[in-house]
């Protein structure tokens, strides 16, 4: 590591502390030629995944089209920033865990439809909607007649706990 100041080619680590949420060691160093001192950060380099869309086409992983997607969906919705980035960070580390190179498209997509019929039903019908390609009117009052089936089906509520 150099000196981002003088250039110098030798330092020392004078403190190590986790960072975001354990992704990421931040480490305090200091120059041994000038004693100037800066951070730098160590993280686990992962290969770029490749999304296989639906007509075979291949593109890079974005997490920030998720995002996008997912911010989109919940537009004028009770939801904050927080739980939107909160979503996209864990299905970005879901993706990066369960494949190696290459994840189809429908795995994105029914993640983000699982987590958003989990947090806002209106949010989750408006990305289905695009997701599905509904062209029918009638497709449309499927879902929402199962979502509210769902709400009044028993035996789909959790128990406390669980």
């Amino acid at each position: 590591m150099r000196c981002p100041k003088c250039g110098g080619p030798e330092d020392k680590v004078i403190d190590s502390r986790s960072s975001r949420e354990g992704r990421a060691i931040r480490r305090r160093r200091v120059c041994l030629q000038c004693g100037h001192r800066y951070t730098t950060y160590e993280q686990i380099e992962r290969s770029e995944l490749v999304v296989v869309k639906r007509d075979g086409r291949r593109e890079v992983f974005s997490r920030d089209k998720l995002l996008g997607g997912l911010q989109k969906a919940c537009e004028k919705r009770p939801v904050s920033l927080e739980v939107i980035n909160d979503i996209a960070e864990r299905i970005t580390e879901e993706l990066l865990n369960e494949f190696d190179r290459e994840v189809p498209v429908m795995a994105i997509g029914e993640r983000v439809m699982n987590a958003l019929r989990q947090i806002d039903k209106v949010a989750y019908v408006r990305y289905a909607s695009v997701y599905r390609r509904f062209e029918e009117a009638d497709e449309f009052v499927e879902v929402v007649t199962k979502l509210e089936q769902q709400r009044h089906d028993t035996a789909t509520l959790r128990l406390p706990g669980i």
